[in-house]
């Protein structure tokens, strides 16, 4: 598998209706906003975790697509086990064993070669630092969070079944939000970790499909929108991400709140895109 040799910058469009796109623990499970500006906020963490999941169903955690952040691991456990690698095993200095650990957890498994890991928790497997790396995904206008209150007839207790009634409890959702997320493909540290071209295809493929694998009742409709990937012609690449950034914009077809993907436009270079991806080389 070869790796790659070019830069990549993209750019990438999600929208939810009627669900929670990423819940805030510390505010009761509310949609993350910016308080400032009232802008929905879904992290990287939440997408990184979904792509994750697409990269387990497909590949069925067989190595060397294997997932180290998945439910339920040991991270020490899998940590130990790279260390007692006959390979990593028959060195004889600590930094080389280290070293030799790293490049073991990053041929198994997918997520650490894209997202890299800190594997210094147990038995030390050194640190990687990934070649992907997403930015927070941002609404491109302001959201509403709605409450909704919603009731159980069951009961969970024979007490609670004693008091009569139903049981309350709290939803919330965003009636509707498109969402914006910039992410960045280094091939130097894709070097590093042997991130390849087939992982890298494998991450564009994530992107389209992992919605669809991650239905829930709390996340309503979500779906992949838009994936503009700006192609560099060289490893150090031809043009700050920033300046690229710009020639994607979005424009409102319709006058209200906006409550279908059809309310916007997707343009590049100040036309509308119509298909899901679409690749611009950087000259």
């Amino acid at each position: 598998m070869s790796t790659i040799t070019k830069r990549y910058d993209f750019v990438y469009y999600f929208d939810v209706k009627d669900g929670n796109p990423n819940g805030d623990p510390d505010a009761g499970n509310l949609p993350r906003i910016d308080a400032e500006t009232g802008i929905g906020v879904v992290t990287d963490v939440c997408l990184k975790r979904k792509v994750r999941n697409y990269i387990a169903i497909i590949r069925e955690f067989k190595r060397p697509y294997d997932i180290f952040v998945k439910e339920k691991a040991i991270l020490n456990n899998l940590i130990a086990e790279a260390r007692e690698d006959e390979s990593v095993k028959s060195k004889t200095k600590e930094d080389e064993k280290i070293e030799s650990a790293r490049q073991w957890m990053c041929k198994n498994y997918y997520d650490i070669r894209v997202f890299g890991a800190v594997m210094t928790t147990g038995k030390n497997a050194g640190q990687v630092r990934g070649p992907v790396q997403l930015t927070f995904a941002r609404s491109v206008e302001p959201i509403v969070a709605l409450e909704h209150s919603i009731t159980r007839v069951a009961k969970t207790k024979e007490e609670r079944a004693e008091s009569g009634g139903s049981e309350m409890g709290r939803k919330y959702t965003v009636p509707y939000g498109l969402y914006r997320v910039h992410g960045f493909v280094s091939p130097f540290l894709a070097a590093q970790t042997g991130f390849s071209q087939e992982d890298l295809y494998l991450f564009w493929e994530a992107l389209q499909n992992m919605f669809e694998h991650d239905r829930s009742a709390a996340r309503g409709l979500m779906s992949a929108r838009r994936l503009i990937i700006f192609e560099h012609k060289t490893a150090l690449g031809n043009k700050p991400a920033h300046e690229l950034f710009t020639r994607v914009s979005h424009r409102r077809t319709t006058q209200g709140p906006a409550r279908e993907f059809t309310d916007y436009e997707i343009l590049l270079d100040g036309k509308p895109m119509q298909e899901f991806s679409q690749t611009a080389i950087v000259e």
